[in-house]
């Protein structure tokens, strides 16, 4: 088992990303190894958020040169996360029919993101 720290490495703050805040997308790069299943994890665990969806984009290094020197830029993956902004109570039925009513403490924002909103 990997802890949250390794899997996700830093956000990814670009234009787009930034204007995508404002929907509840935010973009980290992450561990290239790492699923789906795991980022959301990771997500909840590190910002204390509920994740609807994680889409991610695996990343091929380019060939780059300065001068006559050649080198290659290094591979990444990249992990757009979406929150709830809005979290709902959960209610289900116990024993007797009545009603139980959960309410979890999820943050709206990631404040640990980097850029004000």
């Amino acid at each position: 088992m990997r802890k949250a720290e390794d899997i996700i490495i830093r956000p990814y703050i670009t234009e787009r990303s930034s204007d995508d805040m404002s929907e509840g997308k935010y973009t980290f790069l992450v561990d290239t190894g790492s699923t789906k299943t795991e980022i959301k994890e990771a997500a909840e665990k590190l910002f204390s958020v509920k994740v609807l969806k994680v889409n991610t984009a695996n990343y091929k290094g380019k060939m780059k040169r300065q001068g006559v020197h050649q080198g290659k830029t290094a591979k990444f993956k990249k992990a757009i996360v979406k929150i709830d902004l809005d979290p709902q109570s959960v209610v289900y039925l116990e024993k007797g029919a009545k009603e139980k009513t959960i309410n979890k403490k999820y943050k709206t924002t990631i404040e640990e993101f980097g850029v004000g909103q």
